[in-house]
């Protein structure tokens, strides 16, 4: 059979697939959505647009900045929901195909990723010193916060919004002096219970619902909402950036403004 033949600087679709599996180690995790090539475009990719959610003006940004492929955190087919090729998942997967470009989509595999994963990315962006890791799959993880100079809850507030760009909703007490730090990006408020009982005063994570309050003030724990986008924006922009260095194509993080 004969071989496509690549020019310098580029990666082909099932090599990017194939080292992104190993690197993520996909196959661990049973998901919510398919990780890997979620659409197939071009077989050669010398350019590729990261960012957090596979939206519509995702889409047109990266078909303005001519992207052979996306790497996203959030793509598309989610367990439940309907499977039907109409609406907004049509118009979607339309200007995809149309424009031959490629979606890739992690998940969960990129939660946990020990170096690029969003958990491990926002403990650098926040300096959290992992120490521990919860919850199923260790999805969790638990630290302390390395900054001597920040000691409580509202000084760590203080420190969330200047790191992240938005300040997080507290639920708990400004003046509690910070203990063990437990934080899981996302909308992993549920896992809350799990953080009591690894043993944290704190717990951060991006969404927060109505029974959280009441967890958070009963337990005595803060909770902190960071914002499931602002939580998440660091590990797909890491792992591209690893994806072009290691091909040495090119790489475009497009952050697409998000309050939730």
């Amino acid at each position: 059979m004969n071989q496509i033949e690549m020019h310098p600087q580029t990666v082909s679709r099932e090599q990017l697939a194939q080292f992104l599996a190993e690197e993520l180690q996909i196959n661990r995790f049973r998901d919510y959505c398919p990780n890997g090539v979620q659409v197939e475009g071009r077989y050669e990719i010398k350019r590729i647009v990261s960012g957090v959610t596979a939206s519509l003006a995702l889409l047109e940004e990266a078909v303005r900045l001519n992207a052979d492929a996306i790497l996203v955190h959030h793509g598309y087919f989610w367990r439940g929901e309907d499977m039907r090729v109409i609406g907004q998942k049509q118009r979607r997967l339309k200007l995809l195909l149309a424009q031959d470009i490629s979606l890739f989509a992690y998940h969960l595999p990129l939660d946990m990723h020990a170096h690029l994963g969003n958990n491990a990315q926002l403990a650098r962006r926040l300096d959290l010193r992992p120490e521990g890791r919860f919850g199923e799959d260790d999805l969790g993880w638990t630290g302390v916060i390395s900054d001597d100079s920040i000691k409580t809850v509202g000084q760590f507030a203080m420190h969330i919004e200047q790191r992240l760009g938005r300040l997080p909703l507290v639920i708990g007490d400004p003046e509690q002096t910070l203990g063990k730090i437990a934080w899981c990006t996302g909308a992993a408020q549920n896992m809350l219970d799990q953080a009591i009982n690894a043993g944290a005063s704190v717990y951060l994570s991006g969404e927060i619902s109505e029974p959280t309050v009441h967890l958070a003030r009963e337990s005595g724990v803060s909770y902190m909402a960071c914002g499931h986008h602002a939580t998440e924006r660091n590990g797909v922009k890491a792992l591209a950036e690893f994806v072009a260095q290691r091909f040495g194509i090119e790489h475009h993080f497009v952050d697409i403004p998000n309050p939730v």
